[in-house]
């Protein structure tokens, strides 16, 4: 029998919300993708709630706590951080509809709308900090929170906007600063 780990399980289950949204993601349809009993499922996690605040976890590690980690660890001015963060973000063309899917699960349930207001509110913190350190003449806050409002809006469009023609217009809004 094959061991699956738990960040196997976990990447099954963001992938899973994906494509297919919170419903598909169940028991038997993880250990159908993996390959593995249930066993190993409960073993990990204990239960579907359990299963479900490990997924949250991760999701947050993995989509805010791992890039804002990443940036930090450089030294560069406020701009440089900024544009890199902005590029990371943009550099994963699947997380959109992880995104969007995680958002959707979170107008249906309580813990997954705590998470989402978790990493929404950690997102723009550390813009909101950056923001600040770029010495430009706006209200640095506020900036933040259209950079951050920027993506989100342009992952509900339908169709969806290009990661090109998004970065383009982050450096439109960019020049707003200069």
């Amino acid at each position: 029998m094959r061991v699956v780990t738990r960040t196997e399980w976990l990447d099954a289950g963001l992938d899973l919300l994906a494509t297919e949204g919170a419903p598909a993601i169940t028991i038997e349809r993880l250990t159908d993708q993996l390959g593995v009993t249930k066993g190993s499922y409960y073993h990990h996690f204990g239960s579907a709630a359990g299963f479900k605040t490990a997924l949250m976890e991760y999701f947050e590690a993995q989509y805010t706590t791992r890039l804002i980690d990443a940036i930090q660890q450089e030294n560069a001015k406020p701009r440089a951080k900024l544009e890199h963060l902005l590029r990371l973000v943009l550099a994963d063309p699947d997380s959109a509809a992880l995104e969007i899917a995680v958002r959707a699960w979170a107008l249906q349930d309580p813990d997954v709308r705590a998470a989402q207001e978790r990493v929404d509110e950690a997102r723009t913190a550390y813009l909101k900090e950056l923001c600040r350190g770029l010495g430009a003449d706006v209200d640095a806050d506020r900036f933040a929170q259209l950079l951050y409002l920027i993506l989100i809006g342009a992952e509900q469009v339908l169709p969806p906007i290009e990661r090109a023609n998004l970065r383009e217009i982050y450096d439109l809004t960019l020049r707003l600063i200069d």
